[in-house]
């Protein structure tokens, strides 16, 4: 908070004046005093000494030039020049977040009945913000419809919007790497907000995003310009069957030596070896706990590139040889890694994975794979956590409290989970209100305080992206299973894995290139010729290498 002197310093001696004289014309009604000559000479001599004062608590003040500074002079309508803030209106807040706050004085309703259109895909934290909404327009006056489709079509409708520059969706959900990768030119460098004395900035500033993920969303080419905000953050590590696994640990170490348990220890090797065994079990009628050891995202599709590259990341081997592709991203990443023998054991291993799996992996993607092992069909599966609601929800699944997590298996080189989380950013076709008017949303929706909201959602919302909102006490509890915390809000019980996933020695992130999307499409389309044995996996990795480089111009 500023000091009375620090109000006075802000103002020169006319102001004051003005002020003061304005102030002893006013009564309590409003009514007009008469004064006497005497007062009137006592009110100019109290303006005075108010005046001297200020100018020498502004002489004195160190670090201070003597001249008023340019941002003092030219401040914006809203902003104050000694950066005095007023608390945001919306409801929600908890102690130990950063607040949302506006410079003094800044009018929350003043693009009230701006309407603006959030395309984005079907994820847990637009359907909780849809549900939500509420607290924002009635805040602010401001109307947001929320759009969700699958991610191709999203990317779809945002690429036709960009090109025809219509900003129909002002508010995008930019995937790093279908949507960023291609079109950050078309979307505002949100600097420009955040440095705007005029607005509210990023609660918590940038530095409470995770890192990482702030990189993985935020930029493309350069840290210099900032696209998006860090919104979600579904991440894939090893769902697994507690009760299976507990109920058949002995007989398993009896018979394999090892103790089965998923955890960091876990290979690659071993996770197909157990697979089979439940196989053979369920089979024997051994197990009659699930249909299937393990299954994955294998459909020709974008999930098949996911699943197939947690393996290549364990492997040691990549897809360029371009540097901070994962995290900064560039426009040309250099020639294909995929013909390297790391990459190919990866593809050998990924083959043989799948030979073992639910027959039905091939035709899943991510939701896919998900609704099976809620099902009750699968023992073990690369999942994303944020399934973890759907399956600790009796109505939609059928191992409720019998799931536990794990991060990924590793390989020769590590253990490596992919990382899925997007950003939202504004469109830069969108009007300079319409821009401002998402400039709040994204400010709000990004938020610690809508972050913890959405994390304990009836709609099961994602987890946050925002260090502050896991230090608090209850988030901390609720990664404990059977705590009343972790039944309200389910999402928190991967955390413990997923927060393991996170360190930079176990993430994966795919390459942030303009020309991604078709690297993409080339990958899983490959890869899914070699799960139909239509191909070898050594043509499979020397095919993609081929295809990638040839769009890339390597």
């Amino acid at each position: 908070m500023e000091t009375a002197n620090e109000r006075i310093s802000g103002r020169n001696p006319s102001f004051i004046f003005t002020s003061v004289f304005i102030d002893c014309r006013r009564g309590g009604s409003g009514v007009k005093r008469k004064f006497s000559p005497l007062s009137a000479v006592s009110i100019v001599m109290v303006c005075v000494m108010l005046a001297l004062s200020a100018c020498s608590s502004s002489s004195n003040s160190p670090g201070q030039a003597s001249a008023p500074s340019a941002s003092a002079a030219t401040t914006p309508a809203g902003g104050t020049a000694s950066g005095a803030t007023s608390e945001a209106p919306f409801e929600g807040w908890v102690e130990g977040l950063p607040k949302i706050e506006a410079p003094a004085g800044f009018n929350w309703r003043q693009f009230e009945g701006t309407k603006l259109n959030f395309i984005s895909e079907n994820t847990p934290p637009s359907s909780a913000l849809a549900a939500n909404i509420r607290i924002f327009e009635d805040a602010t006056g401001i109307e947001v419809n929320i759009e969700q489709s699958n991610l191709d079509l999203v990317a779809e409708k945002v690429g036709l919007d960009f090109n025809a520059k219509n900003a129909n969706y002002q508010i995008i959900y930019a995937d790093p790497y279908q949507i960023l990768t291609k079109h950050s030119r078309n979307l505002v460098d949100l600097n420009t907000f955040n440095n705007d004395p005029s607005l509210p900035h990023i609660p918590g500033g940038t530095e409470d995003f995770i890192e990482s993920q702030l990189q993985a969303d935020g930029y493309m080419g350069d840290t210099e310009h900032l696209y998006t905000l860090p919104y979600d953050s579904p991440t894939m590590v090893l769902a697994y069957r507690k009760d299976v696994f507990d109920k058949y640990k002995d007989q398993f170490m009896k018979e394999k030596g090892y103790d089965w348990t998923p955890s960091a220890n876990l290979t690659w090797e071993q996770y197909y070896e157990i697979a089979s065994w439940i196989n053979e079990k369920v089979k024997a009628g051994v197990i009659t706990e699930v249909k299937y050891g393990s299954g994955h995202e294998a459909k020709q599709h974008d999930a098949l590139q996911c699943d197939f590259s947690n393996v290549l990341g364990a492997y040691g081997a990549d897809y360029f040889e371009g540097e901070n592709l994962g995290s900064v991203g560039a426009a040309k990443p250099g020639k294909s890694l995929l013909t390297s023998p790391e990459a190919i054991e990866a593809a050998k291993m990924y083959k043989k994975l799948l030979e073992v799996a639910a027959p039905g992996s091939t035709t899943w993607d991510w939701t896919g794979v998900a609704e099976a092992f809620a099902a009750g069909e699968l023992a073990m599966a690369p999942i994303f956590h944020e399934n973890n609601a759907m399956f600790e929800d009796e109505t939609k699944s059928k191992v409720a409290g019998k799931v536990a997590w794990s991060v990924l298996p590793k390989g020769p080189k590590r253990s490596a989970n992919l990382f899925g989380g997007t950003g939202i950013g504004i469109s830069k076709y969108a009007s300079e209100k319409e821009q401002k008017a998402a400039w709040l949303f994204l400010v709000w929706a990004t938020s610690p305080q809508a972050q913890y909201m959405i994390l304990k959602s009836k709609e099961a919302g994602s987890t946050p992206t925002r260090h502050s909102v896991y230090n608090l006490p209850d988030v901390q509890k609720g990664m404990e299973p059977g705590t009343e915390e972790s039944k309200a809000m389910p999402n928190l019980l991967p955390m413990k894995a997923v927060l393991e996933a996170w360190k930079l020695e176990n993430v994966y992130m795919r390459p942030k290139v303009p020309q991604w999307p078709q690297v993409d499409t080339i990958i899983y389309t490959e890869l899914s010729k070699m799960l139909f044995n239509k191909q070898s996996p050594e043509d499979t990795m020397k095919t993609i290498a081929k295809k990638s480089d040839e769009i890339t111009g390597a």
